[in-house]
């Protein structure tokens, strides 16, 4: 038997339980991972409270991973048994001792890699690639605002625009993560709580404003963003944490300046084997120079998933939280 957390509802952290489990035996195309770390993300949260339907109830949770081939389905040739791995998509269930997913969705970990900073970054640093290097492609130069800059996103994005040469701006809550973000390479900060955004934009630019708004918090901070970009410039919104965009008249993108906005995500980019290999290898890369490094601020065990959530929801975390099965 294998333990893994499950909801059979949506709704708070209250919902997720331990339960005991049989572990699947991988099909064709599909392999097992013996978890040794698992990552904790937002999107997470997004399932549990039904913003993001899940596939059917009960389901597991978290689809961000690393740790060691322990079975092998037929017809997998890239992988084998007692390979390190990691992955950052799939089937909902990573928040478990053992998770059956498609091979194609898993990587094999370079040696300098550990299993805690591969379940910390995977999903997070993919999210990072495709957002400063496909989205957008940043040659440098670039004056753009990453909100939540002091988060896991948010710190190594800091750090990755750094290396680029482009100027970031990231908003933060506090003192404390402003300090943060500009130890990880942010060219200025702006705290939410005590400043206006848009007026610091403004300042910081001479009114040129930015040529990109990374935006992952979504409704509360929709006109903000749109406000902080130069005209033709590029609103891209990944991510809902104060809740879903709805609602928009897409007439304001004229009206504020020929605007251009998009809604990605990582399914999305990585979405052929070619694609992740290459997404990969890129981010690999940036750990592997040293400009990228990842924080792990925060360690739970898998059994207090729900706190951590509750932790991550409420903004108490900074850089990466992992769960240890």
């Amino acid at each position: 038997m294998s333990q893994r957390i499950e909801f059979a509802e949506t709704g708070g952290a209250e919902v997720l339980q331990m339960v005991e489990v049989s572990p699947k035996a991988p099909g064709p195309g599909e392999v097992r991972v013996c978890n040794k770390a698992v990552g904790l993300n937002f999107i997470d949260i997004y399932f549990r409270t039904g913003l993001y339907p899940a596939p059917s109830l009960p389901s597991g949770l978290g689809t961000e991973g690393a740790g060691v081939v322990e079975a092998v389905g037929e017809g997998v040739t890239h992988l084998k048994e007692g390979d390190r791995v990691a992955y950052a998509q799939g089937p909902l269930g990573a928040y478990a001792e053992q998770h059956t997913l498609p091979a194609d969705k898993v990587v094999i970990l370079p040696d300098g890699v550990d299993f805690e900073t591969a379940a910390a970054s995977m999903l997070k640093g993919l999210t990072v690639q495709y957002l400063l290097r496909q989205t957008y492609p940043l040659k440098g130069g670039e004056t753009i605002l990453f909100h939540a800059a002091a988060g896991g996103v948010g710190s190594i994005a800091c750090q990755w625009a750094r290396a680029l040469g482009v100027k970031l701006i990231g908003t933060v809550s506090t003192a404390e993560k402003a300090a943060l973000a500009e130890k990880n390479g942010a060219w200025a900060t702006i705290n939410y709580s005590t400043e206006d955004v848009v007026e610091r934009v403004r300042e910081l630019t001479d009114g040129a404003m930015c040529d990109v708004v990374y935006d992952s918090i979504g409704k509360d901070t929709w006109e903000t963003s749109l406000d902080c970009l130069k005209p033709r410039g590029l609103m891209v919104s990944f991510g809902n944490a104060s809740g879903p965009v709805e609602g928009v008249n897409i007439g304001i993108l004229n009206q504020k300046g020929a605007l251009f906005v998009t809604r990605p995500s990582l399914n999305g980019y990585a979405d052929t084997r070619e694609r992740l290999e290459m997404m990969c290898e890129d981010f690999f890369a940036m750990l592997d120079s040293g400009q990228v490094s990842i924080d792990i601020a925060q360690h739970y065990p898998l059994s207090e998933a729900g706190k951590a959530q509750e932790a991550l929801q409420s903004r108490q975390t900074t850089g990466s939280t992992i769960l240890l099965p």
